[in-house]
């Protein structure tokens, strides 16, 4: 052997190993098995991140992102190794081989000969919904079918579905933006971090709340005010799981609390507070907040000791020290070292939180297709049919997804190919 035939022969010996050993990672990346050990351990990953007071990192961390790219390459492994076996299983239907899987039925035939002609058999199976191809060997036959062969390439595009998931997933948490702000009502907020040319901004107009004798909330509705450049733009009601919507960015409704409406005074009767003051903050694990009031020196510490009987207690501290502190009921005035305070009432806040994710749209997209493409392969599964003959009679061998159940469609194939033979027999 001359050099110059060597090196072509010893490359594509190179080449053919090569192949062989792309297609041995090939398949082992598309096996079920990968593929539900790595979700198993997504599902366990992401079950920490929502315990875990720092579950956001874990989310966020580079082996999360790399097991979110293996399921990534499991997904499109298994489309490539079996979508074109489906594919050409679906336009040209291979012979049913005899398993435990497979349903037989006996269908005996005539004396004659032509009565076992495949014509009949392959008329029957087609006005059944089946795409048929006759095979002949000698003087055997045999005719095999395939009905809702579709279904099968559906199903695997549930696989691309996923993945759709997971890069919309992964592009929301990269490219999203999220922010939470309180409102009392009357009062505004920017939708997202305050930036140059950004006027988007919603106002909340009123808050409704119904409780039943549980405690438990019925109806939480916020009636809220879109702006934009100062301008309203849009009025919308915000629900429990019904997000308002404006300029790309969704509104939930985040959480709610008391707000206490109060108004102080010096002794001479000058305002110097007269507003409502959200207790979303936490003091012996009651509801709180903390009011400035820099003219006089002074910070009030405002506490909701006794829900039931609305009253509030009210301590002034100065930079020394506490000074004094009183408990008011509404509409109650007393004196707090150097002012007067009064409580007028009650009120809600609402907490909002705004979330622009420009990758929403995969997300729901691949969840839509995964819904699709699951529905028509349970729903419409796949069968597979063959009929050969055997004895001077006919074998017909069904057989469904694992999940199927089709003895009714076997019952009714063989009568129809009796019915058949004796009409092509007599």
């Amino acid at each position: 052997m001359s050099r110059s035939t060597a090196l072509p022969a010893g490359g594509g010996r190179r080449t053919d190993r090569l192949a062989r050993a792309a297609e041995r990672l090939l398949r082992f990346a598309a096996d079920a098995r990968l593929a539900l050990g790595l979700l198993l351990v997504a599902g366990a990953w992401n079950a920490a991140a929502a315990a875990l007071p720092s579950g956001a990192d874990l989310l966020g961390s580079p082996a999360y992102l790399v097991l979110l790219a293996l399921i990534l390459c499991t997904g499109v492994a298994s489309v490539g190794v079996r979508l074109p076996a489906a594919w050409r299983e679906w336009r040209r239907p291979a012979v049913v081989a005899e398993g435990s899987e497979v349903l037989v039925a006996e269908i005996p035939g005539g004396a004659a000969p032509a009565a076992l002609e495949p014509d009949a058999s392959a008329a029957v199976l087609r006005r059944a919904g089946y795409r048929v191809i006759t095979r002949s060997h000698g003087d055997t036959w045999s005719v095999a079918g395939t009905r809702r062969g579709w279904s099968r390439p559906i199903g695997q595009l549930s696989h691309l579905a996923l993945v759709l998931m997971l890069l919309g997933a992964a592009g929301g948490r990269a490219f999203s933006h999220e922010t939470t702000f309180s409102l009392l009502p009357g009062e505004q907020a920017p939708l997202d971090a305050p930036r140059a040319g950004f006027t988007d901004a919603v106002r909340l107009d009123r808050f409704e709340a119904e409780f039943g004798a549980d405690g438990r909330p019925l109806r939480l509705d916020a009636h809220v005010t879109f702006l934009r450049d100062g301008q309203s733009a849009a009025d919308q009601l915000v629900q429990v799981n019904r997000p308002g919507a404006f300029g790309g960015y969704l509104l939930h409704g985040w959480t709610y609390g008391p707000a206490a409406r109060v108004r102080v005074t010096t002794l001479g009767g000058q305002p110097l507070l007269d507003a409502p003051v959200a207790l979303d903050g936490v003091i012996d694990r009651q509801p709180a907040a903390f009011a400035e009031l820099p003219t006089v020196g002074l910070t009030l510490g405002l506490v909701l000791v006794d829900a039931e009987a609305n009253e509030l207690a009210v301590t002034a501290s100065s930079g020394s020290g506490p000074v004094d502190s009183v408990r008011l009921r509404p509409g109650e005035e007393l004196r707090l070292g150097s002012v007067q305070v009064r409580l007028v009432g009650f009120d809600a806040y609402l907490t909002f939180l705004s979330r622009r994710d420009p990758a929403m749209g995969i997300l729901f997209v691949g969840a839509g297709l995964l819904v699709a493409c699951l529905a028509v392969a349970l729903w419409l599964p796949r069968r597979r049919v063959t009929v050969r003959t055997v004895d001077g009679g006919l074998r017909l061998l069904l057989r469904g997804e694992r999940f199927d159940q089709p003895e009714g469609e076997l019952s009714l194939l063989r009568q129809r190919l009796a019915s058949a033979l004796e009409r092509s027999g007599s």
